[in-house]
């Protein structure tokens, strides 16, 4: 009641504007259906030199600013932080774009180390995914990144970028990586069975799975999904590290279920990216259901937050 009686004392007396809501007009035969953006009056909502569709623009870009912190997270896989500048409304969300460069690289590699329908080969046959979706797609994407502000999923991208590219020129004759050591110099393939290469390979291996291991911990300030991805990738490279060492030391049988099992995880981290892709590009028009991902930036509190609260508790 307090609160009606505050709106009606601050109606105009003639009953054709109401200032507590500023893009409300009456609509009376006085009033002749006046634009509101028009209106004389201190509550317009342009300037007297701005055309009502260009201040209608405005109102829509404005609320565009306001989303939650979880479709946000949801949207650039990131927690929600400030930044200077209005770059996040002005050009659209490089995230879709770096995962599916990522997924339609380590998806059909995922089936390959699982031998899926004979497949094999270390993925040699989808060479040139690692290098146009994989290493451009996710370098491009962290880039863009980079230049919104979003520092975790910059480096992600771009990290993995990398990745897919030394896969790709690793795989790729004219690098000569695996030649250097073929006995023979006139048949290079022979390089890829030796002991040398597959050891050596191994430690890249183990380090990327020590990199999915950072990221997996400072995903828990994310979600549900995206700690499924850097869970997945983690075990994949660990366990396909174990799958080339045991090559170098001839244990052939024990590469193999060793190759699978890091198919598998792999195949498990590609479900969890399909399924954000998915809710993205549904967040992304608007679309009238939403995915869930599984917010869980609330159950480890920011450190911003904690200082805080000891900046306060001191005062």
């Amino acid at each position: 009641m307090e609160r009606i009686q505050q709106e009606k004392s601050h109606t105009s007396p003639d009953n054709k504007f109401n200032p507590i809501f500023a893009s409300v007009q009456n609509d009376s035969e006085d009033s002749g259906h006046r634009d509101f953006l028009d209106a004389p009056s201190p509550y317009r909502l342009k300037p007297d030199n701005t055309s009502s569709d260009e201040a209608l623009k405005q109102i829509r870009t404005a609320n565009t600013v306001s989303i939650s912190p979880e479709l946000f997270e949801k949207l650039y896989l990131t927690p929600q932080k400030a930044v200077k500048g209005d770059l996040r409304n002005t050009f659209g969300n490089p995230t879709p774009v770096a995962l599916i460069g990522f997924l339609l690289s380590c998806t059909p590699l995922a089936c390959e180390l699982m031998g899926w329908r004979g497949a094999g080969g270390s993925g040699a046959a989808t060479l040139g995914a690692y290098y146009f979706y994989g290493g451009m797609l996710m370098t491009l994407g962290g880039l863009l990144e980079f230049f919104l502000g979003n520092t975790f999923a910059f480096v992600v991208f771009c990290s993995f970028g990398g990745f897919w590219f030394t896969l790709g020129s690793t795989l790729t004759p004219s690098f000569n990586a695996y030649g250097a050591y073929a006995l023979d110099p006139t048949k290079p393939y022979e390089g890829l069975t030796s002991e040398g290469f597959h050891a050596s390979y191994g430690f890249f291996l183990l380090f990327m799975g020590l990199l999915c291991l950072l990221y997996l911990v400072c995903a828990l300030r994310t979600n549900v999904v995206f700690v499924t991805i850097f869970f997945g990738l983690f075990f994949t490279f660990v366990l396909l590290t174990g799958s080339y060492w045991q090559l170098a030391s001839g244990h052939v049988a024990a590469a193999a279920n060793l190759q699978i099992a890091s198919g598998a995880f792999a195949f498990l981290a590609c479900l969890a990216g399909w399924w954000i892709v998915f809710a993205q590009m549904l967040a992304s028009v608007d679309f009238p259901f939403q995915l869930p991902v599984g917010d869980i930036s609330h159950m480890i509190r920011s450190g911003s937050d904690r200082l805080q609260d000891k900046d306060r508790y001191s005062a």
